[in-house]
């Protein structure tokens, strides 16, 4: 929520680029030089054939021309269907990757009879169709799937050339990833959830990528015996986020093909089936949306749902979380006697700090309020207020010890991001306290909070019971005091009946609290809505990326579970 001269509930983030290449150039002739030979004396011919020599051919700049764009797109796709890799990958910018993923597709993935149709160009970009066979120790089975190419100018020679990435072979290859058949090396597995009803990708489309995660960790232990498949190998690079217990940072392998069924193992979870199937539902209403719906008293996870089910963002996102981190904030400025929730507490309309000028939503302020006021209106300089009070390293220690955060050593049963709240200073450490700075989050890391908040411990999220394998779940090393833990379930109720989360939460009885958070990104004209929420024994919260403020977006679909149970 927060930054220089924006909003409560908006914030400046410098956003990571996921992916993406840009390129202007244009083609330029070379000129030739000529010594005019004539009237002059042998000085002056002399000098001309000197400047002459001197003077470079020009390099053509500017856009491509659709001549240039389709010569270049099928100079690369005809050659790599003829199967003359040395002469697909010269037409690219990175030849030397280009020859390793090309030869691999068809040493290492036997993959033959390769046919590519080029589309209709738009712009620089030119899709295209691959139909081939999968041919494996006498087992084969068609492949055909859509891909695409981008021409750009080298800026060097002027010359058009395919923008080399891995996702021109196949969409679903990142960089430094590979295509192999053969024996999958870790055996399929069922998944089930609590109540023993299996769990398949067509039946809860979110769970793709959370059932190659389950496969990756547990095929080899669930009993199972491999078969023959297709797979995207992962690079160690490749993926954004942390995973696992630390143990690798890249995205779970997977399944293009199946030449021959492997014996599958079995794993339960602890998902609900009724829950998951109501989070599918409601991610459905909200683009770009996640959520995670949490057990507090177990840190059993319930349901977890992403309305683009290519990338697990609910688990593995990481992102500003806004305002909600002002539910961490709090119970920090609480237990070192900053703020009290029915204390007068300062709400100016600016506060500047490390030479930042934070501001609030629609410039507003609250005259002699209290710090409960404070938290329900979402008061970014309640908070930035108090950056001068604190170490640099005070909400990091706090997210750590209380809240289980920002560790690295969460293990869940498939690959998550425990969240990052680093050490900061000046105007980042402010900006910090409100969601902003360098902390990053995801919904399964704001779930957690609320459920810290309801059950009064941190109970580390599983998705699997660590019984299974005697892992070693996570744990902070202490709790809130009772007063502490109390005025923030305070302050966490009042939000929900009378503050920003009031129109969500209507309908929400019993023991409920929520906050609602939004961030700013750039690049998008509207911010990513937060929000976090607990009732009786179920926690959730969720988040709408560029979908608008936390309690009109990310709110309803939180609140729509949390009515389910508890």
């Amino acid at each position: 929520m927060g930054n220089r001269r924006r909003v409560a509930e908006r914030r400046k983030t410098k956003p990571a680029v996921i992916g993406g290449a840009i390129a202007v150039a244009v083609v330029g002739a070379g000129f030739g030089v000529y010594a005019l030979y004539g009237a002059g004396s042998a000085a002056d011919r002399t000098q001309n054939t000197s400047a002459a020599a001197d003077q470079k051919p020009k390099v053509k700049t500017g856009p491509l021309s659709a001549t240039e764009v389709t010569t270049t797109a099928n100079a690369f796709l005809t050659s790599w269907q003829q199967g003359k890799v040395t002469a697909a990958a010269a037409t690219t910018s990175d030849a030397k990757a280009a020859t390793t993923l090309l030869t691999g597709y068809t040493k290492d993935a036997h993959i033959t009879g390769v046919t590519l149709t080029p589309g209709t160009p738009t712009g620089d970009k030119v899709p295209f169709s691959v139909k081939g066979t999968v041919s494996y120790k006498g087992l084969t089975k068609p492949l055909t799937y859509a891909s695409s190419l981008t021409v750009v100018r080298n800026t060097g020679t002027g010359k058009p050339q395919v923008d080399w990435v891995a996702s021109v072979v196949h969409p679903d290859l990142k960089d430094g990833d590979t295509l192999v058949t053969g024996e999958s090396g870790t055996p399929p597995i069922k998944a089930f959830d609590r109540d023993g009803g299996e769990l398949t990708a067509a039946k809860y489309p979110s769970l793709a990528t959370v059932l190659d995660g389950l496969r990756e960790k547990y095929g080899k232990k669930a009993g199972g015996k491999a078969g023959i498949e297709l797979r995207v190998i992962r690079g160690k690079d490749s993926g954004s986020a942390k995973s696992e217990s630390s143990k690798s940072s890249k995205d779970s392998d997977k399944t293009l093909v199946e030449l021959s069924e492997g014996t599958p193992g079995t794993v339960k979870t602890t998902l609900n089936p009724t829950l998951q199937a109501a989070a599918e539902r409601q991610v459905k209403t909200q683009a770009r949306s996640s959520v995670v719906v949490l057990r507090p008293s177990t840190g059993e996870i319930l349901a977890v749902a992403n309305a683009n089910p290519g990338f697990n963002t609910a688990f593995l996102g990481s992102l500003a979380p806004g305002s909600t981190m002002k539910v961490i904030t709090s119970s920090l400025l609480i237990e070192k006697d900053l703020a009290s929730a029915d204390k007068p507490h300062p709400c100016p309309k600016y506060f500047t700090y490390g030479g930042w000028k934070f501001q609030n939503d629609d410039k507003f302020e609250i005259k002699g309020g209290t710090f409960k006021a404070s938290f329900a209106r979402s008061c970014n300089t309640a908070f930035i207020s108090q950056a001068g009070k604190l170490d640099n390293d005070s909400l990091t220690k706090q997210a750590q010890q209380v809240f289980g955060l920002s560790m690295d050593n969460w293990a869940i049963g498939v690959p998550s991001f425990d969240g990052s709240v680093p050490v900061q200073s000046a105007a980042q450490k402010a900006a910090s306290l409100i969601g902003q700075g360098g902390v990053r989050m995801n919904p399964l890391n704001m779930a957690s909070v609320a459920a810290t908040v309801e059950s009064g411990t941190f109970k580390q999220p599983y998705l699997v019971s660590p019984s299974v394998d005697n892992r070693t779940l996570a744990t902070a090393s202490r709790t809130m005091s009772s007063g502490t833990l109390s005025q923030l379930r305070e302050l966490m109720a009042y939000t929900a009946a009378y503050g920003t989360a009031q129109e969500a939460m209507s309908g929400v009885t019993g023991n409920v609290g929520a906050k609602t958070g939004s961030a700013e990104v750039d690049g998008q004209s509207k911010p990513n809505g937060w929000f976090t929420a607990y009732r009786g024994d179920l926690a959730a919260a969720g988040v709408a990326q560029a979908g608008g403020h936390g309690g009109d977006t990310a709110g309803p679909i939180v609140a729509a579970l949390l009515k389910m149970g508890g």
